[in-house]
């Protein structure tokens, strides 16, 4: 395994410490995967082990609708989304989890949509 994973693991790990330090385990997490060409993200119940809702750019609809999953646009598309099911599923509050991806472009924007989208954190 490389060292740079290693690293990014351990950013990860140190991420999600904080994350249930903060939230106490009474929040659902709202966790971002960005990849080079994709984002998504999912709520989930770390108590019950769920995933609560997910929306992703990859999805049928947002191909058809989204001329890329890799830009901001389509990152604030997501949190607007992923808010709107949220709230489908009754969960109005959430804690976000970057997964050790800086907060800054998609992963930011992505944050934002949700906020617009109506989702507290």
């Amino acid at each position: 395994m490389a060292k740079s994973n290693k690293s990014n693991d351990r950013r990860k790990a140190r991420v999600r410490r904080a994350i249930a330090a903060h939230a106490g385990g009474l929040r659902p997490r709202l966790s971002v995967f960005r990849s080079s060409k994709q984002i998504s993200a999912q709520i989930i119940d770390d108590e019950k082990g769920v995933t609560v809702a997910a929306a992703s750019s990859l999805e049928k609809a947002f191909r058809e609708e989204l001329k890329t999953g890799a830009n901001v646009a389509a990152a604030k598309r997501i949190g607007l989304e992923i808010a709107e099911r949220a709230k489908k599923a009754g969960v109005a509050k959430v804690v976000f989890d970057r997964g050790g991806y800086m907060y800054h472009g998609r992963v930011k924007a992505l944050a934002e949509g949700a906020r617009e989208g109506g989702l507290e954190f």
